[in-house]
């Protein structure tokens, strides 16, 4: 494979952060999000979709714009302590070092990439692209054609490594999909269209080694 693209919950916590956020937003109101919730119906969706589905499946008495400025601001200080995931920097981005570009899905822009440079991961990457370079998020594959794109190479020549189950825009963009789950087991039929199921970080590196 020429370009190898890594969504940033393969690296660092995500998920977790984004059920604290929206469970931290409800209580404010005298509610809350489970995280078997969060997962069902939030996992791997837009931060505009999410704030407005919440707001409305909440009836919160704000407006989608006041949501994601809170957002955007409690996740900056929440990232001040967010560590790498075991296994990500020997088994992920070492391993990707110098095998062509590879691409980030940071969607905020501004406190993600400051979580990335405070991590020291932003050197493994050629390139990274924002969900506020696209129009379309999952199910659609733009993510990953953009992240093609900005790495010059045809999709068949990409790999995706992934942990959300987004393999149905993946395999639409036509990028084979190595999966590490987390919060949420992708279903059979997701499965189906990955090239491997890892069990954790650590396979990623056997793989593609042997790949």
């Amino acid at each position: 494979k020429k370009a190898v693209i890594l969504i940033d919950g393969l690296l660092i916590d995500s998920e977790v952060i984004s059920h604290r956020l929206y469970d931290e937003l409800l209580h404010r109101y005298g509610k809350s999000v489970t995280v078997a919730e969060y997962a069902r119906d939030y996992s791997g969706k837009t931060g505009v979709a999410n704030m407005t589905n919440v707001i409305a499946r909440y009836n919160l008495p704000i407006t989608v714009e006041e949501g994601l400025t809170w957002e955007v601001a409690r996740e900056k200080e929440l990232l001040q302590d967010v560590q790498l995931k075991p296994g990500a920097a020997a088994a992920v981005l070492a391993e990707n070092r110098g095998r062509g570009r590879g691409a980030g899905n940071l969607q905020r822009a501004g406190a993600r990439r400051r979580g990335a440079d405070r991590l020291g991961v932003v050197q493994y990457f050629d390139d990274m692209v924002f969900g506020t370079e696209i129009e379309r998020g999952k199910p659609w594959p733009d993510i990953f054609l953009k992240a093609a794109e900005k790495a010059h190479a045809a999709p068949a020549d990409c790999l995706v490594l992934e942990q959300r189950g987004r393999h149905p825009a993946a395999h639409a963009a036509g990028i084979d999909v190595l999966c590490v789950p987390d919060m949420k087991m992708p279903a059979e039929s997701y499965q189906q269209m990955t090239a491997a199921m890892l069990k954790s970080l650590d396979d990623v590196k056997g793989w593609l080694t042997a790949e």
